[in-house]
This record gives C-alpha cells, structure tokens and sequence, in this order.
C-alpha cells in the first residue's frame, strides 16, 4: 500500500499567524488560520473540516465497498462529517464526529443497509483511525 503525504506550514505567532496545509498529490494547497480554526474567516481552511472531509470520503468508499461485495450498486452515496471541537483540562479536542449518510441503492433492504452502513463506520480507516473520538451515524436508505 502507498504512503499518502500532506504537509503544512505556519508562519507567526498562533493568533496573527497563517500557514498553508498542501496535498503531496498536488490536488490542493489550502490557507489556514487560527481565526478559522476557532471562530469564523470565510475562504481558510481548518484542520477539522479537513479530517472531517477525510472521514466521509472513506466512509463513501467503504460502505460502496461493502454494497458492492453484498451484491448491491449504489447508484449515489452521500456522506458528510460533522466534526466537533472542544476543550478539555489539556487544551482543544475532538470530541465528537457525527456522520450523516444518504445513499441510494437499488434492490437493498433497509435491514441490509443498516447492517453494512455500521460495518462501514467501524471499518473504514479513517473510523479506525480515530477510534477513541465518539462517532455517531445517521444513515439513510432514499430511492
């Protein structure tokens, strides 16, 4: 299996400061800010909506994986991931990630997604991953 790479750069104090987050495939170059991590700045990225996209990414992929090897062809799966921050007594933490799934599939029973939508959340890696932080699901069969 590759190595997949990400790098990032910060320049400045944590507050006035800025860096970037780049993808060593090249497929993004990202801005990012204290700012954006903790209140609001339009057009900066964050390291949370980036785990977060990282997570539904995988979590779509598996659970066609896992659709898939049941018989089934998902015609479209649609996951977001809601990643939630807050302090503790050591500093800012994740500490919740909800996962709102919708996916259309021909031919499966509700009973049957269900199943391979909970597969899904415990066995996509990033879900692996991130195994300490509390991880809810709000799966949804639409035709």
């Amino acid at each position: 299996m590759p190595i997949r790479k990400a790098d990032a750069v910060w320049h400045g104090t944590l507050k006035e400061g800025a860096g970037t987050v780049k993808s060593g495939s090249g497929t993004f170059d990202l801005p990012y800010t204290w700012k954006a991590r903790f209140e609001e700045e339009a057009n900066k990225a964050n390291p949370e909506e980036l785990l977060g996209a990282a997570h539904a990414g995988c979590y779509a992929m598996f659970l066609s994986a896992l659709l898939t090897n049941a018989g089934f062809t998902p015609t479209r799966i649609s996951a977001t991931a809601d990643v939630s921050l807050s302090r503790d007594d050591r500093g800012p933490v994740i500490d919740a990630i909800v996962l709102h799934v919708e996916a259309d599939v021909p031919g499966v029973s509700q009973a049957q997604f269900d199943e391979l939508a909970a597969k899904s959340k415990a066995g996509c890696p990033i879900s692996r991953a991130l195994a300490s932080t509390p991880i809810t699901l709000n799966a949804k069969l639409v035709s």
